[in-house]
C-alpha cells in the first residue's frame, strides 16, 4: 500500500508540476521543454529527499478530470454572482441584508473542505469566515445568496471532485 501511495503521489506531483510549468511558460521549443522537464525532476528529487511528499502534502485524492469540470462550472457561477452583486451596488433601492450562517461540509478530506471554502470565498457576495470538520461559517451579502448557497449543489460538486480512496 505504501509503494502504491508513493507511486500515486509521485505521478500526481509530476503531472501537477509539468502542467503548471507548461501553463505558466506557454513555450514549446525543445530547449525550453527540456529545461522544464529538468526543473520538474529537480523539484521532485528535492521534495522526496526532504520527505515532504506524502498523502497530505499533495492532493492525490482529487479527481483531476472532475476538477477541470468543476473549475469551469465555478467560473460560470462567479460570473453570475458578479452580475448579482453589481446589480446591488448600482441599484441602491435593492436591499442588502447581510447574514452569517453555516453550511455543512460533507467533504471527506481536508483538501475537499478547503476547495469548498475557497470556492465560497471566490464567489462574489459570500466569504468563508471559519472552517471546521463539519461546517463552514459564511457571511453572505444577501439572504437570497445564503439560501442559494445552502440549497445549491456546490458542496456536492466538490465531493465529486474528491477521488474515492
Amino acid at each position: 500500500m505504501a509503494n502504491s501511495l508513493t507511486a500515486r503521489v509521485t505521478l500526481s506531483m509530476v503531472i501537477t508540476l509539468a502542467g503548471l510549468w507548461f501553463l505558466l511558460s506557454g513555450k514549446s521549443a525543445a530547449l525550453i521543454l527540456a529545461l522544464g522537464v529538468a526543473s520538474c525532476v529537480l523539484v521532485l528529487f528535492l521534495s522526496v529527499r526532504m520527505k515532504v511528499t506524502d498523502e497530505e502534502g499533495l492532493p492525490v485524492y482529487v479527481n483531476h478530470v472532475a476538477l477541470v469540470t468543476y473549475i469551469a462550472w465555478l467560473a460560470l457561477e462567479v460570473i453570475k454572482a458578479n452580475i448579482t452583486v453589481t446589480k446591488h451596488v448600482l441599484a441602491p433601492r435593492i436591499a442588502i441584508d447581510p447574514v452569517i450562517f453555516s453550511v455543512p461540509a460533507r467533504q471527506r478530506t481536508v483538501v475537499g473542505r478547503v476547495i469548498y471554502a475557497n470556492s465560497i470565498t471566490l464567489t462574489p457576495g459570500t466569504v468563508s469566515i471559519d472552517l471546521d470538520e463539519n461546517s463552514i461559517e459564511v457571511h453572505a451579502l444577501t439572504a437570497s445568496g445564503a439560501l442559494e448557497l445552502i440549497e445549491g449543489d456546490m458542496g456536492d460538486r466538490v465531493v465529486a471532485v474528491e477521488r474515492h480512496v
